[in-house]
This record gives structure tokens, C-alpha cells and sequence, in this order.
């Protein structure tokens, strides 16, 4: 059985293996960064099966206007099994309950789908941006 948890604080290492799972991870990281990431979120949901974490999301907000969702991810084994969009609706829930009403996020490529079903549209003639200098590393 899943099990959805709101926290403020979690294991480093299962957090780490969440990230990797969703390809987030930059190995220059620390796991020493895990708990203020999850102790500074609006809302943080990590799914557990027994002990394990198997998924996680969090939203990020003033609890005054707006909340970008991210970082949802399930594990691999554990996907198709209805975790993300459990998790994305308690994110949601959580958000609409502390009266947001402007909830987004930004889909990576092949989620759309997903995220449609859940409600989310597409935002036309929008593009989202990212300060350059955080990917000059990568290339």
C-alpha cells in the first residue's frame, strides 16, 4: 500500500535516489543540501510503500498567490501504478486548501499528457526561462 506523507524532514540518501530516478541529480551536489530543499517547500510529498520511499513532489510558494509544483518523480519500478498523480493531487489539494488559485508547473518533454489529465493546460505563447549562467556548465 502507498502512502502519502507531507514533511518537513526525510532521509538525505532516499531523497538522492528520487532525484537520480528523475535524471535531476548533478553529482557536484551534496546530499547536505536535501534538508533545507525539503524543509524550505510550501509542500513536500514523499509516497512510501513499507519503509521506501518511492516518490516525491513539492511546491514551491509565497501561501499568498500563486505555487509552482516540481520535482515530481516516481520510481522507475514503481510507475503506471497511479503515485504521480496521487502525489500531484495532494500537491494541488494542499495548494487550493491555503486558498492558491494560480498553480503551475513546467512539464518535461513526453509528461504533457499526464499532466492534462490531472487538469493542467497548456499555457500558450508562454515560454518558460532559465538564467543562462545555470546551464553554461553543461554544454
Amino acid at each position: 500500500m502507498t502512502v502519502l506523507q507531507n514533511v518537513s524532514t526525510w532521509d538525505a540518501d532516499e531523497i538522492v535516489a528520487l532525484y537520480r530516478a528523475g535524471g535531476w541529480w548533478k553529482e557536484e551536489w551534496t546530499p547536505e543540501g536535501i534538508a533545507p530543499l525539503v524543509a524550505g517547500s510550501f509542500c513536500f510529498i514523499v509516497a512510501t510503500e513499507g519503509e521506501r520511499a518511492v516518490g516525491m513532489g513539492r511546491a514551491i510558494s509565497d501561501g499568498c498567490s500563486d505555487a509552482y509544483l516540481q520535482d515530481i518523480v516516481v520510481l522507475p519500478a514503481c510507475r503506471g501504478r497511479g503515485i504521480g498523480a496521487a502525489i500531484l493531487e495532494a500537491l494541488v489539494a494542499f495548494c487550493r486548501e491555503r486558498g492558491l488559485t494560480w498553480i503551475g508547473l513546467i512539464a518535461q518533454p513526453g509528461t504533457i499528457p499526464f499532466y492534462e489529465r490531472e487538469g493542467f493546460a497548456v499555457m500558450e505563447g508562454h515560454i518558460p526561462m532559465l538564467l543562462e549562467e545555470y546551464h553554461a556548465h553543461d554544454r
